[in-house]
């Protein structure tokens, strides 16, 4: 949802990105993310690498779907990108947001949850905080993990855990290809 006061100005800004992917009982899904333009093919590699390693995940729809409620879209366990979010909803200046600028994905948000230090619990949810392996949970040094960091990504940059979230950097700025 692009609104004023967001650093994407412009719908040619984003783009949609339609990927497969199975879900949580190994059904064949086609889901889509909205990303950056400059961050759309390096989105399609990594969702084509999970989907090829059958990683779950739950749902992938934009938030649009959710009216740009991120609380929403975290409690319905979809994997989203780009979120210009609502004031009261944000945890970083809207200009260097990396969801703002369409350049960090969460990943099943439930099997990954992060800590929001607004209410100092676990958001969507405490039952999968603990980093045991798990259908749809990302461990360190993982196949999710792993096809991050081969693309220039990087988990959870915040000092509080954020399971569910990787970013191209903080504050945004244009992605750029591991040895370019």
């Amino acid at each position: 949802m692009v609104r004023e006061g967001c650093p994407v100005t412009e719908r040619s800004q984003l783009r949609r990105v339609e990927v497969d992917h199975v879900d949580f009982e190994g059904v064949l899904r086609r889901g889509h993310l909205v990303v950056n333009a400059d961050t759309a093919e390096t989105a399609a590699r990594i969702f084509t690498r999970l989907y090829e390693e059958g990683f779950p995940i739950r749902r992938m729809r934009g938030v649009e779907k959710y009216g740009g409620d991120t609380l929403r879209s975290l409690q319905a366990d979809n994997t989203s990108a780009y979120n210009c979010r609502r004031p009261d909803q944000i945890n970083a200046p809207v200009l260097e947001s990396p969801h703002a600028n369409g350049r960090a994905i969460d990943i099943n948000p439930r099997e990954n949850p992060w800590m929001d230090l607004r209410c100092k619990c676990w958001s969507p949810g405490p039952e999968n905080a603990p980093r045991t392996p798990g259908p749809g949970k990302i461990l360190r040094r993982d196949v999710v993990w792993q096809t991050f960091i081969d693309e220039g990504w990087i988990w959870q940059n915040i000092p509080v855990p954020d399971y569910m979230h990787f970013d191209t950097g903080y504050p945004s700025t244009p992605y750029t290809q591991p040895g370019s």
